[in-house]
């Protein structure tokens, strides 16, 4: 049986909104799939219906070979879920609480007590196995939280955004324990916001955006989107930034609407093909234009700049409700 997770034409309303229409996407038994996009995207939702926290209004799924709305015992007996904030509780220790877990899962007292211990040694929260969780840090929790959807031992894990509100120590300490379930070839849906975690975790992206995909592939695929190089600036005189946009946009044929901008920071993004040369030419472009740069570099697109060409506003931002899209404040293309 596929023990893999097979998302076909999902639809999801709520009242006249349309959170999901028409999402496809498919996760391959052992594999990690980051599902990528903004607040308001359709992620958690798409997440809700796979663990059968919520029906859908059309299309199918199915977990673990199982179908979602016909078989939802089955899918919740082989799935892990970890939602966006840790679902503890403070007032048990760490090991109280993946006991109860346990327990709850229908398991023998002695083998929930001993896959308890196994989870506080893998995750580095033995020391504090016996301390109550209120004491706890922000990613102890995380990954406490996590210990407990793998208590029962899952076919299929979801990860709702595990990292939101974590230091960035404590979020990359969180990445090497789900970096390290990936290796050991479970089935991992991975949503995230942030396009680092996309690019460091997932073996392969879903782009959603708007309630639906809009992109697939790998990290690199999808880099490859935007194509050759990129030119980032930065303009002293911030009120040069039109200036200097029009003077790039002709040095390189570059359509101006390629070109971002951000007003406020005074700074410029240009797709370019010549590599190094590019910027020798755009000095020269902008000395003739008179502005003065403050900074220049050349780089390879990143996740940010993936989400960006193809949905006009970023993944940080909130899906937008109005139909013309969103570049955030201060920044718009030229």
């Amino acid at each position: 049986m596929d023990s893999g997770v097979v998302v076909e034409g999902l639809v999801k309303r709520f009242g006249s909104f349309v959170a999901l229409h028409g999402v496809d996407f498919v996760v391959p038994e052992g594999r990690l799939v980051g599902l990528l996009g903004p607040n308001g995207a359709g992620k958690t939702t798409t997440i809700r219906i796979l663990s059968t926290l919520l029906q859908p209004d059309g299309g199918r799924a199915s977990v673990a070979g199982y179908d979602v709305c016909k078989h939802p015992q089955q899918v919740r007996a082989a799935i892990g879920l970890t939602g966006q904030f840790a679902a503890v509780d403070e007032d048990l220790t760490g090991r109280e609480n993946l006991v109860l877990v346990g327990r709850l899962s229908r398991m023998a007292r002695v083998d929930a007590e001993t896959r308890a211990a196994e989870l506080l040694e893998a995750f580095e929260l033995a020391a504090a196995a016996d301390r109550v969780v209120r004491g706890y840090s922000g990613g102890m929790r995380r990954r406490l939280d996590l210990g407990a959807s793998l208590i029962a031992s899952p076919d299929v894990l979801f990860l709702d955004e595990p990292t939101t509100g974590l230091d960035p120590r404590s979020r990359i300490r969180l990445w090497d324990v789900i970096t390290g379930l990936r290796d050991e070839g479970k089935t991992i849906v991975l949503t995230t916001q942030y396009m680092e975690e996309a690019d460091h975790l997932a073996e392969q992206i879903s782009v959603i955006d708007g309630g639906g995909i809009i992109a697939e592939g790998t990290a690199d695929q999808l880099k490859d989107k935007v194509g050759g190089d990129l030119l980032d600036l930065q303009v002293r005189d911030r009120s040069a930034v039109a200036t200097a946009g029009a003077a790039l946009a002709r040095a390189f044929s570059v359509p101006q609407g390629e070109i971002v901008t951000d007003d406020e920071l005074g700074t410029l993004v240009v797709p370019v093909q010549s590599g190094a040369a590019a910027l020798v030419d755009a000095v020269r472009a902008l000395d003739a234009a008179g502005v003065t740069v403050a900074d220049l570099g050349l780089r390879r697109p990143s996740l940010d700049d993936v989400f960006l060409s193809l949905t006009g506003h970023l993944a940080e931002e909130e899906r937008p409700d109005a139909p013309e899209p969103r570049l955030g404040r201060g920044r718009r293309r030229v």
